[in-house]
């Protein structure tokens, strides 16, 4: 019972979160209890990567932040990485998708989706 739940910052811009949205209803999961599992795993380019899922419930041990309207879920790995970050999303004629500003990296590669830290 003595576990303390670590405090994260993790923004979802306005554009990000109406994507996110849009995701939720295609998977026609409940607004009220399913978020946006956010992590970092090993993995990529440059040593970490980052991972979004739909999920339907967080699990026990997960940070919930709420930003842009969507419930995020952060777990205690990924949580110290991820301190800061403001995930946007960006579309343009070659490209689009969430993009990453994450002040913990260090370094990161040319396609965007990995870092180092």
């Amino acid at each position: 019972m003595g576990t303390t739940q670590k405090s994260v910052t993790l923004t979802l811009t306005e554009r990000a979160g109406e994507e996110v949205k849009k995701f939720l209803a295609e998977e026609k999961v409940s607004q009220e209890s399913a978020g946006l599992r956010v992590a970092v795993l090993p993995g990529g380019c440059s040593g970490f990567r980052y991972s979004l899922n739909i999920e339907e419930q967080p699990a026990a041990d997960d940070v919930v932040i709420e930003s842009a309207g969507v419930r995020l879920f952060v777990d205690e790995f990924s949580s110290q990485y991820l301190n800061g970050t403001v995930i946007d999303y960006k579309s343009n004629f070659q490209e689009s998708g969430f993009a990453f500003e994450n002040p913990n990296a260090s370094g990161g590669c040319g396609c965007g989706s990995s870092f180092t830290v």
